[in-house]
C-alpha cells in the first residue's frame, strides 16, 4: 500500500493536503455549489504523475475523481475524503498542419486548445464556452458551433491516451484497444483517465458570427422558423435559439439591458461573403431588437460568453434530447423561456442534425443519431440564497419538456440527481457499454461521474 509520503516522492506534480497552503483553491471547482473536501488533490504534471495517482487510490481503497476542466456540474471533477487527479497543469498541445491533426493534453480547456490550432488556420467541433475542459466535453459526445459541418467531438476523435485502472497506459484508437476506443466516444470518465486526445482537425481560421434578439412575445415565431431552417440549411451554419437576459453590451440599447429575449446565437464557417445571405432567415424570423453581425476568429466566437459566466456560480442543469420541434414543445418554451431567473441562467436548443446523423447509433457510445436537438436548461446564478428559485426554474421547464421528448439525456448536461435515466440516456449501446466497463474497470474505481455500473 503506496503512502501519502511515498506519493509525494513518485511524482512531479504538487500533493496537496488541508495541511498545506493552497488546499481551498486546489479543492475548488467551477459549480459553486459543489463543496467538497477530498483528503488529497494531485496536480498531475504528467501521465507517469496520473498512474501514480490512480495506484494510491486504487491500493489505499479512496474515491478517485478525474478533473480536466473542472466544469463538470453535477462535481464530478472533486469527492469528500478521497483523491482528485487533477489534470489541469497538462495543457500540451501538439498540432500536425500537413496531416489535419492534433494531440493535446487532457487539461486543456477548448480556449487553450483553439489558441494553439488556430495560428494553423485548423479547428474541430468543441463547445461554446472557452474554459470548458476539452476532456469532459469530448468523452460525453461534444456540441459545438461546428457539429452540423463535422459532427459530434467524438467524431473527430482519432485516438486517446488511457490510463487504466490496473496501472496499465494504453492509447485507444480503431486498430488498438478498439471496444475501449468505442466505449470512450460518448461513454464518459467511466473507464480509465484520458490524458491525451488527437483529434481530427479541418480548416477554419475566421468565421461569421451573429447574434440576434428578438421580442419574447414573438418567441414561438422565432422557435418556429428557426425548426424549418436549420433541418436543410447549409452544413457550415451552427446556431441555436435561446432564452437570455440583455447584458449590458455596447450592441444591445441601453433601455433593453436586464429584460429578457428569445435570441438566436450563429456561426458561418463558410464563405465569408455568403455569411449575410445564410442569416438572413433567422433575421426575418421576428423583428430585431439588437443585433451583432461580425467577422471573428474561431476561437473567440468559442470564448465569447466566458466572462458572462466565470467560476463560482451556482448551477443546476436539466436536458433533454428532441425532435423538430412541434407546436406542443415550442408552448412550453413560449411559457417556461421568459421565466428565465439571472442573467446568467439561459436554454439553449443546440441542433445536432447535419453530418452527426451520418453515423450509425452504435458506431459510438453516444446513441442518440436521431435525434434534431439537444436542449439545455442551464441554471446559473451568483447567489446562494436564490437557489431554491432558480432551481425549481429548471426543473419545472424540465417537467413540462420530458413528456414531449425522446428517452433519455445528454450526458455532459445530466444533473447529479440524474443516475436513474442512464440506460435510456445510452440506449442500445448501454449493455455493451457494461462489458466494456466489466473488462477495463471491474471493481468501478472510476465511479465519480454518470456511472455505469459493472
Amino acid at each position: 500500500m503506496t503512502t501519502l509520503d511515498e506519493l509525494r516522492g513518485q511524482v512531479r506534480g504538487a500533493v496537496v493536503t488541508e495541511q498545506d497552503d493552497g488546499y481551498d483553491q486546489a479543492r475548488r471547482v467551477y459549480n459553486a455549489m459543489i463543496d467538497r473536501h477530498p483528503a488529497v488533490v494531485v496536480r498531475c504534471a504528467d501521465d507517469t504523475d496520473v498512474l501514480a495517482t490512480v495506484g494510491y487510490a486504487r491500493d489505499n481503497d479512496l474515491d478517485l475523481a478525474v478533473r480536466g476542466g473542472a466544469h463538470s456540474v453535477p462535481g464530478f471533477g472533486t469527492n469528500d475524503g478521497g483523491v482528485v487527479c487533477d489534470l489541469s497543469a497538462m495543457t500540451g498541445v501538439w498540432v500536425d498542419p500537413a496531416g489535419q491533426t492534433a494531440w493535446a493534453q487532457g487539461g486543456n480547456t477548448w480556449g487553450s486548445f483553439n489558441h494553439a490550432t488556430y495560428g494553423y488556420g485548423l479547428a474541430t467541433t468543441g463547445g461554446i464556452i472557452g474554459s470548458t475542459g476539452i476532456g469532459g466535453l469530448t468523452l460525453g459526445g461534444g456540441i459545438g458551433y461546428l457539429t452540423r459541418r463535422y459532427g459530434l467531438t467524438i467524431d473527430n476523435l482519432l485516438a486517446a491516451r488511457v490510463v487504466l485502472a490496473d496501472g496499465r497506459a494504453v492509447t485507444a484508437s480503431a486498430d488498438s484497444e478498439p471496444d475501449l476506443f468505442w466505449a470512450l466516444r460518448g461513454g464518459g470518465g467511466n473507464f480509465g483517465v484520458v490524458t491525451g486526445f488527437r483529434y481530427r482537425m479541418h480548416p477554419v481560421r475566421d468565421i461569421m458570427a451573429g447574434i440576434f434578439f428578438y421580442p419574447l412575445d414573438r418567441a414561438a415565431d422565432v422557435l418556429a422558423a428557426y425548426d424549418s431552417y436549420i433541418a436543410d440549411a447549409p452544413a457550415e451554419l451552427g446556431a441555436f435559439p435561446a432564452f437570455q437576459i440583455a447584458p449590458p453590451l455596447p450592441f444591445i440599447p441601453p433601455q433593453e439591458h436586464g429584460k429578457p429575449f428569445v435570441i438566436t446565437v450563429a456561426c458561418w464557417s463558410g464563405p465569408p461573403e455568403d455569411g449575410e445571405k445564410v442569416f438572413a432567415p433567422l433575421r426575418d424570423a421576428a423583428p430585431i431588437v439588437a443585433e451583432m453581425v461580425a467577422p471573428m476568429p474561431y476561437p473567440m466566437l468559442n470564448s465569447l460568453f466566458d466572462e458572462l459566466l466565470p467560476a463560482g456560480l451556482q448551477h443546476y442543469w436539466k436536458t433533454v434530447f428532441s425532435p423538430p420541434l412541434s407546436p406542443e414543445v415550442i408552448a412550453v418554451h413560449a411559457e417556461h423561456g421568459p421565466r428565465v431567473p439571472a442573467l446568467q441562467s439561459t436554454m439553449h436548443i443546440y441542433p445536432i442534425n447535419g453530418a452527426s446523423h451520418d453515423v450509425a447509433a452504435d458506431a459510438t457510445a453516444f446513441t442518440h443519431r436521431d435525434a434534431k436537438y439537444a436542449t439545455v436548461i442551464a441554471g446559473m446564478w451568483p447567489d446562494a440564497a436564490d437557489n431554491d428559485a432558480n432551481i425549481a426554474w429548471v426543473r419545472d421547464y424540465y417537467a413540462a419538456l420530458r413528456p414531449l421528448s425522446q428517452a433519455g439525456e445528454y450526458v455532459n448536461f445530466m444533473a447529479g440527481d440524474d443516475q436513474e435515466k442512464l440506460r435510456d440516456s445510452y440506449g442500445v449501446n448501454y449493455d455493451r457499454l457494461v462489458d466494456v466497463k466489466r473488462r477495463y474497470d471491474p471493481g468501478n474505481l472510476f465511479h465519480d461521474n454518470q456511472n455505469i455500473v459493472p
